[in-house]
């Protein structure tokens, strides 16, 4: 496989230039020869002029390669490139002045053919220099470019295209349209040398070398130009090839930028140390607003801040002053300033009963005279979030009255900034806090939901379905059903007092105790003392579970019902086709932590029929409120179970919770968890 590699262009337009250089010298010295014996030498002036023109293209695409290659260079290496270019084309020329002085009217000083070697030479380097500063011109004037920038610049190069190729038209002669040509290109000079937007940019010290590289440049160019002149003035036998539109608006241009670039360059040294300040607190600024990252802290926010704003002032010392209540630290409080000094500056300046606590007062910065040996002046400055000073910053001067208000104003800035920053990182942290807290409760959620149960132990002879909603993530309610044997079945129902978190963690107390003691088989009297025995040991003080339990048998058709202070279960009569709450007493689990309960419970058997039904429920159903602030209540609830009671126990529950929606509305609250529980007797066993 043969290894392709890209072409030297570079090298091989510099070679280009030599050789048609060399043929330029050649054509020329032919010429003069033909000149001086009055001979035809073949070669007519055309020549020359073409050969020019490929010298300049081909120089031109030169410094066009290593402009591309070096685009990426600083403005002051770019300019020093040129003003060496200009130095070397110089010296050149003053070199030459010097060889023909040293000749005098010697054999050598009169000889045509070594003036115009002189003279090739000199071109050549006048016209690198011209053409290599022209292009470090248009990277100046096309840096920030715009759409109109790039026009004029079109424009100028397509006049100096035509430019180049004028001397076809005037046969090189000094005449009207040479200067009308001329004024045409000075103008469009003139107008792109007012692109300037790269000054700006160079600090203090750069505007000085910049001013020095750019001296040089117009010299060089002051030099050459006298240089092309006297030649043009000597009486001597020579090919003309200055005198060209082409070479002599390149001078025009790069004197006129280099001008132009000079003077703003001076006129702007007084302003650049105005301009690195702001640029500096710019930078600050910018640090400040990309200080806080979910990684970093409080602490290294009020470091930059510190630094800024002695840098933003010009302070001599400054510290920063936390408030102890904020438990901050800061590796170094102190800037240019020892322990002792620090002290006895701080008692000057603060108070004995210096607050913490933000008012109008105390959060604007103050600006204080100081009564001390060295240091004159101080500025305080407060950093205010949530109406509580986070700290204070403290700068100080060794001359008076040295803060203004312009340095209070970009301090004030800076401090507000950082009180954003500091107030941003805390929301972030407590953001991550509570998405954590989040995901812990859907965790809770997903646990709780597993405390309760899928499916419900049921026989054929009865109907059972539940339902649970919790107004917080999670909650305390809880049901639960157990098969004792084929005839006997247990249903209960549960609600931790208060509701969250707390209520849930005591509700799979709840399910641990009630299912450890289910399995006994006791009655629901006695179950519910072995219940409070066991809850009263784990639950705490202020809270306590109520519970109703039923023990239904299935062969007798009756059920045995125990209630520890809950809501009394609504029992729909099919026979009277009447519903009523079943009454009886009883205190709920976790009030009474003694003996003494067994004398707050009791059971009671009942009898059932074909098509009765138990519903059992949370006290979140009947205290839900619609927006005039009436309770959902006892009597709602038995009038719609009344109307319903045909439906099975699923399309009940539904109708019950639809109700309660409608009746709550989009305006009221349901501030309770809420748990329902249908049982629907169907046929004897």
């Amino acid at each position: 496989m043969i290894k392709t590699t890209s072409l030297p262009l570079g090298r091989i337009s510099l070679l280009l230039a030599i050789l048609v250089w060399l043929a330029l010298v050649l054509v020329d010295l032919v010429r003069i020869f033909g000149m001086i014996n009055n001979l035809d030498s073949g070669i007519s002036e055309e020549v020359t002029w073409i050969l020019e023109i490929l010298f300049f293209f081909f120089v031109y695409l030169v410094y066009r390669h290593v402009f591309w290659k070096t685009r990426q260079a600083d403005f002051l290496t770019l300019i020093w490139r040129g003003a060496s270019t200009g130095l070397f084309a110089a010296g050149s020329g003053l070199l030459t002045e010097l060889i023909y002085l040293s000749f005098g009217e010697s054999k050598l000083g009169t000889d045509p053919f070594l003036n115009n070697i002189f003279y090739h030479i000199n071109f050549a380097w006048t016209s690198a220099f011209l053409i290599s500063t022209a292009l470090l011109w248009k990277h100046l004037i096309l840096y920030q470019k715009n759409k109109a920038v790039v026009k004029q610049w079109q424009v100028f190069e397509l006049s100096m295209l035509g430019a180049l190729f004028f001397v076809f038209f005037n046969h090189n002669n000094f005449d009207y349209s040479f200067l009308f040509g001329l004024v045409i290109l000075l103008v469009v000079s003139i107008l792109l040398a007012v692109n300037l937007k790269w000054i700006p940019y160079l600090n203090f010290k750069e505007k000085w070398k910049t001013l020095l590289f750019l001296f040089l440049i117009l010299m060089s160019s002051g030099v050459l130009f006298y240089r092309v002149l006297s030649y043009g003035n000597e009486a001597k036998l020579q090919i003309n090839l200055t005198d060209n539109l082409f070479l002599m608006a390149l001078f025009g241009f790069v004197f006129a930028y280099g001008l132009f670039s000079f003077l703003v360059t001076l006129f702007n040294l007084p302003t650049s140390s105005v301009f690195e300040q702001k640029l500096t607190e710019a930078i600050n600024f910018q640090k400040l607003s990309q200080s806080i990252q979910p990684e970093e802290n409080e602490e290294q926010v009020l470091d930059i801040l510190l630094d800024s704003c002695m840098s933003a002032s010009y302070s001599d010392c400054a510290w920063i002053a936390l408030n102890p209540k904020e438990q901050l630290q800061v590796k170094n409080p102190l800037r240019l300033l020892d322990q002792p000094t620090q002290t006895s500056l701080a008692s000057l300046i603060f108070n004995e009963n210096q607050s913490w606590t933000s008012t109008s007062s105390t959060e604007q910065a103050q600006s204080i005279r100081l009564n001390h040996p060295i240091y004159k002046s101080a500025l305080l400055i407060p950093l205010v979030i949530n109406k509580s000073i986070l700290a204070r910053i403290v700068l100080i001067k060794e001359v008076k009255e040295g803060f203004n208000k312009e340095m209070m104003s970009i301090i004030g800035t800076f401090a507000r900034q950082a009180c954003i920053s500091v107030e941003n990182h805390r929301l972030l942290n407590q953001a991550i806090a509570n998405e954590r807290y989040q995901e812990e409760l859907k965790i809770a959620q997903r646990v709780q939901k597993a405390l309760l149960p899928l499916q419900l132990d049921h026989p054929d002879s009865f109907e059972i379905s539940a339902y649970s909603n919790t107004a917080d993530e999670v909650g305390g309610d809880y049901y639960d059903t157990y098969q004792v044997n084929p005839h006997h079945f247990v249903v209960i129902m549960g609600d931790v007092s208060g509701k969250g978190t707390s209520a849930a963690f005591h509700m799979a107390q709840m399910k641990g105790v009630f299912q450890s003691l289910i399995q006994l088989g006791l009655k629901p009297a006695e179950f519910m003392k072995k219940a409070n025995a066991a809850l009263s040991k784990c639950l705490e003080r202020n809270h306590f579970i109520t519970a109703s339990i039923f023990e239904i048998d299935t062969a007798t058709q009756t059920f045995c019902h125990a209630r520890a202070g809950h809501i009394p279960t609504l029992w729909y009569r099919a026979q009277e086709k009447t519903a009523e709450f079943i009454s009886i007493e009883g205190l709920g689990l976790g009030i009474v932590r003694n003996q003494s309960y067994q004398n707050h419970v009791h059971e009671k058997t009942f009898d059932y029929q074909q098509g009765d039904l138990l519903v059992l429920l949370t006290d979140g159903i009947l205290e839900g409120r619609n927006e005039k602030g009436e309770l959902f209540g006892y009597d709602r609830l038995k009038n719609l179970v009344e109307a319903h009671h045909q439906l099975s126990p699923p399309n009940l529950q539904q109708a019950l919770i639809d109700s309660l929606h409608q009746f709550v509305g989009g305006d009221g609250m349901i501030d309770d968890d809420y748990s329902l529980l249908v049982i629907k007797f169907t046929q004897p066993e």
